[in-house]
C-alpha cells in the first residue's frame, strides 16, 4: 500500500518533490498549493486522507504548529538549516553579484546563520539576521519591516528572505531582494523522513493489544459472599469495560471466574501510553465494585504473542497485595505498575538537558513530557522516534547527546521480536 504524503507549499517546490518520487512505487505525493501562507490551516483540513503532512516551508509549518501538536498529527518540515543558508549565500554572491556584507536575512533560527559565518570565516558585523522562530505569532509584515527599516537607515544594500511574501513586499518598495533557495537535497531528505515516519506509524498501527482483567482473590470472595455477589461484580465490571472498549475501539469477552479479556489495536495502545502515571481504568473499576482487580496488558505483532504477553503481565500483578496493572510489550519488557507515579526532579532534568546535553528549549520540554508520560520507565531510541514522530536516526542522535551529557544511562537491552542485534534501554541518570 502506497504511503500518502500531503505536501503543503508553493507550486514550484511541490513540483520538485513530485519529480523526486515519480519512480518510487511505495509513495504518492498529494499537492496542497498555497499562494499565501495563511491558507495553510485550511489546506491542512483538506489533507485528512493522507498518512503524513510535509511542510515545504518554515512559515506554513509555524501557522499549523499549534494544531499539529494539539492533534498529534504526523508532520515533517523541510529543513531550513545551515546548508540552505550556505547555498543561498552562494546564489547571492554568484548569481545576484552581491557581496556578503551589508546584508539582512530572515530565518527560522538565527544560530544557523552564525554557524555558517563562523564556518566560512566571515564577519557578521554587517549582516543582520531576524529569527522568526522566536516570535509568539507569525507576522509577515513585521519580518518585512525588519528589512525595510535597515534599508531606510542605510545599513544594508540587499535583503535575503526565506519567505516569498516578504520578497513581494520588499520588491514593491524597490528594495533589492531575493528569496532563499531550498536545496534539492533538503527536499529529498524531507520526503525520505516523511516516508520513514509514516512506515513506522503503520507498523505501530498493526500492533495487537490483549488485556486480562481479573478480580483479585476471586475464589475467596465467591466462597465467602456467594454467587449473587460475584454475578453482580461481573455485571458492574462488564459495563465499565464495555464503555472503555467503545472509547478505545476494542472488544471485550467474559472468560468466567472473575476474568475478562479485551482486544484492540491503535486506540487502546494510545490510551495505555498516555496513562502510565494515572491509569484511570483501574481506579474506576475498584471504585465501582469496591474490590481489587489486576490488569495485565500484552503487546504483540500477532494475537498469540499479545495474549502470551498479557498473561505474563497479569502474573506480574500477583506479586502485589493490592490491585495493580502491568504491561508486557512485544519485546518482552515489563512496564509498571501503571498509575503509580515515579518521581523525578524536573528542574534538575531541564538544567541538564540545556547545559549538559545541549538541547534547545523545545526539545528539552518535549523530552520532559516524554519522561512524564512514560512514568520514568526505561525507553529505547525507537520509543523516542515514535513519540517525537521522527526517524530512528534522528532519535539516535538525540540519545547520543543525552548519553554524552550524562543525562541518561544504559539500564539493559530490549528483546527484539525480529532478527538483529539487541537494542539498548535507557533511563534517567538521577
Amino acid at each position: 500500500m502506497k504511503i500518502k504524503v500531503a505536501v503543503i507549499g508553493r507550486k514550484e517546490i511541490i513540483e520538485s518533490m513530485e519529480n523526486y518520487v515519480k519512480d518510487q512505487e511505495d509513495i504518492e505525493v498529494y499537492p496542497f498549493i498555497y499562494t499565501e501562507t495563511k491558507e495553510t490551516l485550511d489546506l491542512l483540513e483538506k489533507a485528512f486522507m493522507c498518512d503524513i503532512y510535509l511542510f515545504a516551508g518554515a512559515i506554513p509549518y509555524l501557522y499549523a504548529k499549534e494544531k499539529i501538536e494539539k492533534k498529534k498529527l504526523p508532520a515533517v518540515q523541510v529543513a531550513f538549516d545551515q546548508y540552505m543558508i550556505l547555498t543561498s549565500f552562494y546564489h547571492v554572491k554568484n548569481y545576484h553579484n552581491q557581496a556578503l556584507d551589508r546584508l539582512s536575512i530572515d530565518v527560522l533560527d538565527s544560530r544557523h546563520v552564525d554557524e555558517v559565518l563562523q564556518e566560512i570565516k566571515l564577519s557578521d558585523n554587517q549582516i543582520y539576521s531576524y529569527s522568526y522562530g522566536d516570535d509568539d505569532t507569525v507576522d509577515i509584515e513585521r519580518i518585512a519591516s525588519f528589512h525595510e527599516n535597515l534599508w531606510n537607515e542605510g545599513k544594508i544594500d540587499y535583503a535575503l528572505t526565506s519567505i516569498q511574501e516578504v520578497k513581494d513586499i520588499l520588491k514593491e518598495k524597490d528594495i533589492p531582494t531575493s528569496c532563499m533557495k531550498i536545496p534539492q537535497l533538503n527536499l529529498e531528505r524531507a520526503i525520505d523522513e516523511a516516508k520513514s515516519i509514516a512506515t513506522l506509524n503503520q507498523s505501530i498501527s498493526a500492533q495487537i493489544v490483549a488485556g486480562y482483567i481479573q478480580i483479585k482473590d476471586y475464589e475467596k470472595i465467591a466462597s465467602q459472599k456467594g454467587d449473587y455477589h460475584v454475578q453482580n461484580l461481573h455485571l458492574k465490571l462488564h459495563q465499565i469495560l464495555l464503555k472503555y472498549s467503545q472509547k478505545t475501539y476494542a472488544s471485550v469477552l467474559f472468560n468466567g471466574k472473575g476474568q475478562f479479556a479485551i482486544f484492540g489495536t491503535r486506540g487502546i495502545l494510545n490510551h495505555l501510553t498516555n496513562h502510565y502515571r494515572d491509569f484511570p481504568l483501574l481506579k474506576e473499576i475498584e471504585r465501582a465494585i469496591e474490590t481489587s482487580v489486576d490488569i495485565g496488558f500484552g503487546l504483540g505483532l500477532t494475537a498469540k504473542q499479545a495474549e502470551d504477553n498479557a498473561k505474563n503481565a497479569l502474573d506480574a500483578c500477583g506479586q502485589a497485595s493490592e490491585g495493580t496493572c502491568y504491561i508486557v510489550n512485544e519485546r518482552g519488557d515489563t512496564i509498571g505498575p501503571l498509575g503509580v507515579e515515579k518521581e523525578f526532579n524536573t528542574s534538575e532534568l531541564y538544567r541538564s538537558l540545556i547545559h549538559k546535553a545541549k538541547l534547545n528549549n523545545e526539545l528539552s520540554y518535549n523530552f520532559i513530557d516524554f519522561i512524564e508520560i512514560r512514568n520514568n520507565e526505561p525507553f529505547s531510541s525507537n520509543d523516542i522516534a515514535d513519540y517525537y514522530r521522527v526517524t530512528k536516526r534522528s532519535a539516535e542522535r538525540t540519545v547520543k547527546k543525552l548519553l554524552a551529557g550524562n543525562v541518561i544511562k544504559i539500564v539493559g537491552e530490549e528483546k527484539p521480536y525480529l532478527k538483529g542485534r539487541p537494542r539498548k534501554l535507557f533511563q534517567l541518570n538521577q
